[in-house]
């Protein structure tokens, strides 16, 4: 086939038509000719040659040219597409290393190979202009609702058309035990877009939390329009859910609006989501309160929220345990996931049992090592006192006011709980140099002997040692694994260290070795708080 002036323009129509089919750019179907056709001349003029194809975007014409660059003489490789500055000189005036020489070279009969050749070019070239047009329509809709149609289901995984593309819903991400039919119409969330080689792939889902969030914002115009917003969301699909919403205008109330006139508008979401229960929950930034908020429909009497370790315990009364705990602990763990908190559960019995227990203990604790009688023991734990360091190095005065001390008992009572400390902390510092530990990490400021005793018997003997520590080897901590999380026990975790204590003290003895410099340490930290201080700036604008 010969590129002659009866079928140039009939190759721009060919690449219009082409791209309007595939609803691409003309330009890539013409840029794909221009590759077809150089790659014909090359095995016509020599496959060495760099031979470049343009074709003219308003008369179709097809311009055949060779390409020479100038290169140093020790570096010419390529005598067909390269030549030296001597070389070059018999061509153009004054040549220099990487000017190109362009002339132009007849056009060529494409023969029956090379016609075939340059149609798998195009074919490519296009195949690959649809991927990623196809892949940026649809990264750009991550995160949002589409409806599609059932095409056909393999092996549980159902295949939908998306109009302009195909999609996969898993079958873990279909609610229960859901089957469609072909031509059946579906609504998923997009929860991913990836780039693979036979095409972008789009993965759905009709389970992820998202899903049931961006169903709400359909349902409920006060959500699109920002004056609601969901804070929260946490599913058992197909069975229950929670979802957490906040009001930013005080003449709405969040709840109401999301449940609608005669619960219309939440019961289109519960239809969508075959018949998944709902419960629509006020958030509030306290978190104990928005906790006893998310356990309803139960009843909570007390919440003791400890902040580092991410736990929290809730009493409920005794007939309301079960309804706390739901079906299979559906309840609590639903609660727990809208909260992102460790939620432990007991009933005021199990409560009292253990403050009885805590009571004896201490009781005990200050009877054995105080030489105190049964009453007055109890007096001290009444009072508020758990350990004996609050016993001996409190104010004198906060032991005045308990009944029968005067300044003689409140005096012998900490002197008592002083040598009783000071005999624990030498069994301690000897217990930990038996076993090998230095004077280096022995002085070093913030650790007491038990402390040292407890990273002896761990394997820490020395400031190095000790330098070398992730914080939550010495505070302890908490890892996800298989979707639970899972306590990880800290050397220093039974003294109180927190993870914050722990980092320091680990930098603060990386400084003492002159491992890190603090001057550096100044610097990142003022670059970093720079950082953020222009990102809120932007943010602002």
């Amino acid at each position: 086939m010969a590129i002659t002036s009866a079928n140039q323009l009939e190759l721009l129509q060919t690449a219009e038509a082409v791209a309007r089919e595939k609803m691409i750019d003309p330009g890539l179907v013409v840029e794909a000719m221009e590759e077809s056709l150089a790659r014909a001349a090359k095995s016509r003029y020599g496959a060495e040659m760099d031979i470049r194809v343009s074709i003219d975007r308003k008369t179709g014409k097809a311009t055949f040219t060779r390409v020479r660059t100038v290169v140093e003489d020790e570096e010419l490789e390529n005598y067909q597409a390269e030549f030296t500055v001597e070389q070059a000189k018999q061509y153009m005036e004054s040549p220099e290393v990487g000017q190109q020489y362009i002339e132009e070279v007849p056009p060529v009969e494409m023969g029956r190979i090379a016609a075939q050749s340059a149609k798998q070019v195009i074919l490519q070239k296009v195949r690959e202009a649809e991927r990623d047009r196809q892949y940026d329509e649809f990264h750009d809709r991550v995160g949002t609702i589409i409806n599609g149609l059932v095409k056909r289901e393999e092996y549980g995984n159902v295949i939908v058309d998306v109009g302009r593309g195909e999609a996969i819903l898993r079958r873990n991400e279909k609610i229960g035990r859901e089957s469609y039919r072909p031509n059946d119409r579906i609504r998923c969330f997009i929860k991913d877009v990836r780039r693979e080689t036979r095409g972008p792939q789009i993965f759905l889902s009709r389970t992820a939390p998202e899903f049931m969030a961006e169903l709400f914002k359909m349902e409920v115009p006060e959500i699109y329009d920002g004056i609601i917003d969901i804070k929260a969301v946490a599913r058992d699909p197909g069975s229950r859910a929670k979802i957490a919403v906040i009001s930013h205008d005080g003449s709405i109330d969040p709840v109401g609006a999301c449940v609608g006139m005669r619960g219309s508008r939440v019961q289109a979401v519960v239809n969508e989501l075959q018949g998944e229960k709902i419960d629509i929950i006020p958030w509030n930034e306290d978190q104990p309160t928005f906790l006893v908020n998310a356990l309803q429909p139960a009843e909570v009497t007390k919440v003791v929220l400890d902040e580092e370790a991410g736990k929290i315990e809730v009493v409920v009364p005794d007939e309301q345990l079960s309804l706390a705990i739901g079906r299979r602990g559906q309840n609590v763990r639903l609660a727990s996931q809208l909260t992102a908190l460790d939620i432990d559960i007991m009933t005021e019995a199990e409560e009292s049992e253990r403050r009885q227990k805590e009571f004896e203990e201490r009781t005990k604790l200050f009877m054995d090592t105080l030489d105190l009688d049964e009453f007055f023991a109890q007096l001290l734990v009444s009072e508020g006192f758990t350990n004996l360091e609050e016993v001996a190095y409190v104010e004198v005065d906060e032991l005045l006011v308990i009944d029968g001390v005067d300044e003689d008992t409140a005096n012998e009572l900490q002197a008592r709980a002083r040598d009783f400390i000071e005999a624990q902390n030498k069994a301690a510092l000897d217990a930990a140099r038996e076993l090998g530990v230095e004077d280096s990490l022995v002085a070093f400021e913030g650790l007491t002997p038990q402390m040292i005793e407890a990273l002896a018997k761990d394997g820490v003997l020395t400031l190095e040692d000790f330098a070398t520590c992730a914080d939550w080897e010495l505070a302890g901590g908490w890892t996800n694994v298989d979707g639970e999380r899972v306590k990880d026990d800290g050397v220093l975790e039974p003294f109180g260290m927190t993870l914050e204590t722990a980092q320091d003290m680990v930098m603060t003895a990386r400084i003492v070795l002159g491992w890190v410099d603090p001057a550096e340490l100044e610097t990142a930290a003022e670059e970093e708080a720079g950082e953020e201080g222009a990102s809120d700036e932007e943010a602002e604008a």
